[in-house]
């Protein structure tokens, strides 16, 4: 696949646009305004694979603590505002590194002009967001919850911060509908070339949420669309991040870690197949290193059917046979699989 050249931007150490790699989003769920848990969550966040998160800043004591946040956490922080342009200040004030922020929903020239001006001085990216459910009254009026609707309040925002020559910029156009996100997306994409973050917005529960997330990200990134992701569901944050990166290694855009090839099982099986792939998967989340590894049900079908798989097991009674290639290495104990895996994985 090709992907659509953008803009670089900068978020603290991280690019996002050119030719760099899809950046993985997601969002605390804590009150911000509680540092404690806010930096727990951000620790767990990194440590499954997150390289940037926004917090929600619906007040000043959140503004606050965005400054002990920051300096007890790794990854760029965004702060969602909304409407108030005193609390993207008082975020810029406390270190934040992005700013997630409509400026045409938060007053007047004279505000907008203020944070535009303080973002510039610190190299503060802006993403506009754009929402399906929540466009200005006169486009909804005009054009309806459309993606041309979408796309038009958009540029709305762009163009106010293009005024002050600001164009440290991404752009999201989310809706809870794969059709209309999707065609927003490619819409926006045939007229600009600012930087985009991908997401459905409202996805739904952990299963629904990715089966959802999957097909419209997947979808656009196929098509060379999309620079950076977060997949939203009513879940954990940190279940975000296992899906967004399954989305990048099942479509080749992630080469740096390791790919799971698993049976669904039937009858022949002999021993917990699906046990032991959710083991290895758990396992094996972080670590870096681009190889396949097949966990099958019998040595039947096994070796043959994941002859591509760099490492493997075919399951038989209370054992295992472990291939590499397709071919059989040896038998391994069914109670030491995962550990002889792990140390496999360790000579590659």
């Amino acid at each position: 696949m090709q992907r659509r050249k953008t803009k670089k931007i900068y978020v603290k150490d991280i690019t996002i646009g050119g030719d760099s790699p899809i950046v993985i989003q997601s969002m605390t769920n804590t009150k911000t305004s509680d540092a404690k848990a806010t930096i727990a969550q951000i620790k767990a966040l990194e440590k499954a694979g997150c390289e940037l998160v926004r917090v929600s800043v619906p007040n000043n004591e959140s503004a606050q603590a965005i400054g002990e946040i920051i300096s007890n956490v790794n990854i760029p922080v965004v702060a969602d505002i909304h409407f108030d342009y005193k609390l993207a200040l008082e975020s810029i004030k406390n270190g934040v590194h992005g700013l997630r922020i409509n400026p045409g929903n938060i007053g007047n020239e004279e505000k907008v002009i203020q944070v535009v001006n303080e973002a510039k001085k610190r190299n503060i990216k802006i993403r506009i967001g754009v929402n399906a459910g929540s466009l200005e009254k006169d486009l909804l009026d005009s054009m309806g919850r459309t993606p041309e609707a979408m796309v038009e309040s958009a540029f709305r925002h762009i163009k106010i911060l293009e005024k002050y020559d600001f164009y440290n910029t991404a752009v999201s156009l989310k809706a809870s509908d794969i059709e209309t996100t999707i065609k927003a997306y490619e819409l926006f994409s045939s007229k600009s070339d600012y930087p985009l973050h991908l997401g459905i917005t409202e996805a739904g529960t952990l299963k629904a949420g990715t089966i959802k997330s999957s097909i419209g990200i997947g979808y656009m990134l196929l098509n060379g669309i999309g620079d950076t992701i977060r997949v939203s569901l009513t879940a954990d944050p940190v279940e975000e991040i296992y899906v967004a990166k399954e989305i990048l290694k099942s479509i080749g855009l992630d080469n740096e870690s390791i790919r799971i090839i698993s049976c669904p099982t039937c009858a022949r099986t002999d021993i917990d197949i699906i046990g032991l792939a959710e083991k290895v998967e758990k396992a094996t989340a972080n670590i870096k290193k681009s190889i396949s590894v097949a966990i099958m049900g019998c040595a039947v079908n096994g070796p043959g059917e994941a002859r591509d798989a760099d490492l493997g097991i075919a399951g038989g009674k209370s054992e295992a046979l472990l291939f590499k290639k397709g071919q059989i290495i040896r038998k391994v104990d069914e109670a030491s699989i995962i550990e002889v895996l792990l140390e496999e994985i360790d000579k590659f």
